[in-house]
């Protein structure tokens, strides 16, 4: 009685301004980071809008219901996202069968990363990579979005450049605020410059859409493997490493289970299939989500909580995310980043043995390199292991 009472205020009790805002910032920057492709794939492919939006309620109830369930039960910031590289992956592949075998492929790329947790063949595989090739995967990943506010101040100087600078006062003063504070002057500064467009937004329920699974040899082929590959290389491997580079040694296997069987479920309403999150996982597992670490658990949970909120409004959320200048959502999100490369940099450059491995992996991650349709996440980690044995290999 005593334990379950405590599960169920801990959350409140451990929660703070700073983790409602990580946990937006997170939720945030994992829908404008790829639900245009989502709509570009569902139009190419001739889906009608009912399907579109039951697509992204499927994915989000999916990610919220993980998110939150996940974190709460491991104590951890367990953050899930979909597969940007996998909606992508769509927009060229979805037209070319009918939606019932996308749907089908769909379910056995879920069977395929349910197996692979149940199996317990990931977590090998994860356990055996140092943890600084882990640490420069993690930068690697995060370099390219946290480099984006540089180039967004090429565009929007003003409204940069304010969010920036409020940043570092804000940091110096009261650290755990600095991110709420850029967030809110890029706001009142984007009002102020007429960058605000909410002409298109309206409140509008998603309703979930079944589609009934076939399978063909042609969608597991050109659909369910090559989802199933970007899922394991470019979403799971990178977000066990998040979570190694700041400290959370959670299994590996349950969170890949869950988020399988998750996927499974969900697949007929249109879920592509959801996975471990990176970037958007590296803003709740930060500094910045609460400055006790066992207790950015709760920056997840607020992020899963406005995931369901999202996708209960599915069918609204790219007029409301078209609102927001470009800009501002790439600088909130880059500097909500800075204490998770600073932590991957530190950590992968820490071993004296290892670091020519880590900075080669690194670089090949943060090119965005890809190679047979495999992101340079999978080919990072390839680089690194392979500079690291040639090196040191039967060396004392």
């Amino acid at each position: 009685m005593t334990d379950a009472t405590h599960t169920q205020l801990r959350p409140l009790a451990d929660t703070s301004p700073s983790a409602i805002v990580a946990g937006f910032i997170a939720m945030m920057t994992g829908y404008t980071s790829s639900l245009v492709l989502m709509f570009q794939a569902g139009q190419a492919a001739g889906l009608t809008s009912g399907q579109i939006s039951s697509w992204i309620w499927a994915i989000s109830i999916g990610m919220a219901v993980c998110s939150i369930g996940l974190s709460l039960r491991y104590r951890t910031p367990i953050t899930i996202a979909w597969s940007t590289p996998g909606a992508a992956l769509l927009i060229t592949s979805l037209g070319g069968v009918s939606y019932g075998e996308a749907i089908g492929a769909y379910i056995t790329c879920a069977v395929l990363v349910t197996a692979c947790g149940l199996t317990g063949s990931f977590e090998r595989l994860v356990k055996k990579i140092p943890a600084s090739l882990a640490a420069a995967l993690l930068a690697g990943i995060l370099f390219k979005i946290g480099s984006e506010i540089f180039v967004a101040a090429q565009h929007r100087t003003a409204l940069v450049l304010g969010m920036f600078f409020t940043y570092l006062l804000v940091k110096r003063l009261s650290p755990r605020y600095a991110v709420l504070a850029a967030l809110l002057i890029g706001t009142a500064l984007s009002g102020l410059m007429g960058l605000l467009d909410f002409s298109g937004f309206h409140l509008e329920l998603a309703t979930p859409v079944w589609t009934t699974p076939h399978f063909s040899l042609a969608a597991t082929i050109s659909i369910g493997i090559p989802l199933f590959v970007v899922a394991m290389t470019s979403q799971n491997m990178p977000g066990i490493a998040v979570l190694r580079a700041d400290g959370y040694t959670v299994p590996a296997s349950p969170l890949i289970t869950t988020t399988g069987i998750a996927s499974l479920l969900l697949a007929p309403f249109g879920s592509h299939g959801i996975n471990l999150a990176a970037i958007s996982a590296a803003i709740c597992t930060g500094p910045h989500a609460h400055e006790d670490r066992h207790k950015r658990y709760t920056a997840a949970v607020w992020c899963g909580i406005f995931y369901g909120i999202a996708g209960v409004f599915g069918a609204t959320l790219a007029a409301l995310f078209a609102a927001l200048p470009k800009e501002l959502v790439l600088s909130i999100a880059a500097l909500a980043l800075f204490g998770s490369i600073i932590n991957g940099l530190s950590i992968a450059m820490n071993e004296v043995k290892e670091r020519e491995a880590a900075l080669i992996t690194f670089m090949v991650t943060a090119s965005g390199l890809t190679l047979f349709s495999i992101g340079s996440a999978f080919w990072g980690i390839v680089a690194g292991v392979l500079t690291l044995v040639i090196l040191n290999w039967r060396r004392t």
